[in-house]
């Protein structure tokens, strides 16, 4: 009796009634079996086709899709003790500030062989230490974080784990490994400087409770003082998601205060929601009322009448540490392990 030709074996091994939860992970040696190839042939021709002639690389990729067949970078990081994932926790997901400096980091690391894989903590220690905890079953190359670690629990967790780790948006004297940041308390000065500087007076923030936004209200409140501002009030959010929460804060804040001259928002997506309700309002920005934001989104340039904003290059915090990463996964040494990124302030229509 004659061999069963590959059409022939791929139409048996494709049963349409069957899901791929139904029949469970499929194993590299079935893939092999039903290309007629061995294992580490499917293995070489996954991720070094050159090296796999094109007739069995055909057969090889028709079992792939037919079996639904991938290969799991965790389970070969546990075996081999080497990872291709690089974690990138992001804070949020809306900011655009986020999303630059992840595809700086990217630029840098997917041309060497190493894939980003995003988690979100939406500024939550519970999911942040959820996420770190997570870690040990996937067991990536290195770990990138848009902010600083807080928690003594998680700093030793990630620690421990003997992999790079990089912190940034922030400059800590101690972080955990590597850091590349800048400094907020420099932002927030140029923020009370500009207010002064334009003859406002009465000034209020809006910013988050905790994190960033504590260390750019503490320093904003500082220099308020010194120049002789009044901050009348501080509104604070636990957590900054969108737009909304600017038009929440703005609401509370000139339910209380109407006197209030310039409002700073210690972040773009505050700003531009609470110069939308600003207007909403009637009130004139900033013939009315004055408001500044932090991060330089396209949203700042685009809206009327331009947003008042603290800038950093985002996008070179992503490529920098990217460099710095991929240093070190390749044996090197880094001789500079905080690099500090430059804020200035663009003034635009809003003050």
């Amino acid at each position: 009796m004659s061999e069963p030709t590959f059409d022939k074996v791929l139409r048996v091994a494709s049963p349409e009634s069957e899901s791929p939860a139904e029949r469970g992970p499929v194993r590299i040696e079935e893939v092999a079996k039903l290309a007629q190839v061995s294992p580490i042939t499917v293995s070489r021709a996954l991720r070094r086709p050159q090296m796999v002639s094109a007739v069995r690389r055909e057969r090889i990729m028709k079992a792939v899709e037919v079996t639904g067949y991938f290969s799991n970078p965790h389970a070969k990081a546990l075996k081999s003790g080497k990872s291709d994932i690089v974690a990138a926790f992001v804070s949020n997901i809306l900011s655009e500030q986020f999303s630059l400096a992840i595809e700086g980091l990217a630029d840098v690391l997917e041309p060497a062989g190493f894939q980003v894989v995003l988690g979100r903590t939406s500024y939550s220690y519970q999911r942040e230490t959820t996420l770190i905890r997570s870690l040990t079953a996937m067991r990536p190359a290195a770990v990138f974080i848009t902010g600083v670690m807080e928690l003594e629990s998680n700093r030793t967790f990630l620690r421990n784990m003997g992999v790079p780790i990089m912190e940034s948006w922030a400059l800590a004297r101690d972080p955990i490994d590597m850091l590349v940041g800048f400094s907020n308390a420099d932002g927030a000065r140029m923020v009370a400087e500009h207010f002064a500087q334009r003859g406002h007076r009465k000034v209020a923030f809006i910013g988050r409770s905790g994190g960033r936004g504590m260390l750019r209200l503490n320093s904003f409140a500082e220099h308020c003082e010194q120049l002789g501002l009044e901050l009348c009030q501080r509104i604070s959010r636990d957590t900054v998601s969108g737009v909304p929460e600017g038009r929440e804060a703005m609401q509370d804040l000139l339910s209380g205060h109407t006197d209030i001259e310039a409002v700073f928002c210690a972040s773009d997506l505050l700003a531009v929601g609470a110069l939308l309700e600003a207007r909403e309002r009637g009130l004139q920005v900033p013939g009315d009322i004055a408001i500044a934001g932090f991060g330089d989104s396209t949203l700042a340039e685009e809206i009327t009448p331009g947003l008042t904003t603290i800038a950093a290059d985002t996008r070179g915090v992503g490529t920098i540490a990217g460099q710095m990463l991929l240093e070190r996964l390749q044996g090197g040494k880094i001789e500079q392990a905080i690099r500090h990124v430059p804020l200035q302030l663009i003034e635009r229509g809003s003050t």
